[in-house]
């Protein structure tokens, strides 16, 4: 996701304690997320959800699978 792009989290990879950990976190299927935050070179990236920013390493992210279609950019990330 690029910053000010929001969307709906789908599914989440299944990998064992990692998995755990973000559903801890709130990124659940059916929640939306909205990213607020990247870093040059891709390593890491701040995520809005559920009313708190969570910063993701990339590996970690990208066991999220989200759906974009019907979200739009928004200034604020809500």
């Amino acid at each position: 996701m690029k910053i000010g792009q929001t969307a709906e989290i789908s599914w989440l990879a299944d990998h064992k304690a990692i998995t755990k950990r973000l559903l801890d976190l709130g990124f659940e299927p059916g929640t939306r997320v909205g990213c607020v935050l990247t870093r040059r070179g891709g390593g890491i990236s701040a995520y809005w959800v559920k009313g708190a920013v969570i910063a993701l390493r990339r590996e970690d992210a990208e066991l999220i699978l989200v759906n974009e279609e019907g979200c739009k950019k928004e200034e604020n990330g809500q």
